[in-house]
């Protein structure tokens, strides 16, 4: 699966629970802005379609990146998720503007955040840090498919959760691979 930027911001730079960080785990990021009415519907169709799909899977995680102060906004939406889900693994960093706009544009996207810090895609940042997606898109002007419309569950369902499973698939054969090269030592 296509490696669209390296080297991103790792969260651990700035979140206050130092054991959530970008490296070792397969992370979806999601920036959900300080206007919780458009972000809402995008948390629970992420939840929903994917995070349900892999929370239990290794190496999994679900980032939520929230703009300090709207912690009591985002309570009640938080409270909805757990109600129906173990959200062990959704993670709610919330920090300052200027650290949301530096990791969203590490992401190197021609995508926007919007005047709220909300972004409506998704994004899939791999155990090194790097951003993936895809390159041959058909549904994109240049082919590059860097996010996933939150929106959109046939997006979710059908390239983003194609997508994870390509990159499980490729930790899957890495392993067997570490496996047998161990063997024949």
């Amino acid at each position: 699966m296509p490696i669209l930027t390296e080297n991103v911001i790792d969260i651990n730079s700035f979140s206050k629970n130092s054991d959530v960080s970008f490296n070792e785990k397969l992370s979806i990021v999601c920036f959900l802005g300080n206007n919780i009415s458009p972000a809402k519907g995008s948390l629970f169709n992420l939840n929903q379609t994917i995070y349900k799909r892999y929370y239990q899977k290794p190496y999994f995680q679900m980032i939520a990146i929230l703009p300090e102060g709207t912690e009591n906004e985002y309570k009640t939406a938080i409270e909805e998720l757990s109600a129906f889900t173990d959200i062990s693994n959704w993670h709610f960093i919330y920090t300052n503007e200027t650290n949301i706009k530096n990791l969203f544009n590490s992401f190197s996207t021609p995508y926007k955040l919007n005047e709220n810090l909300y972004s409506e895609n998704a994004y899939i940042v791999d155990m090194k840090r790097r951003l993936r997606g895809r390159k041959d898109d058909e549904d994109t002007e240049n082919g590059k498919l860097y996010g996933y419309d939150t929106k959109s569950i046939s997006t979710l369902k059908n390239k983003m959760k194609d997508d994870i499973n390509i990159i499980y698939y490729q930790l899957k054969k890495s392993a067997e691979k570490e496996q047998r090269r161990k063997r024949e030592i």
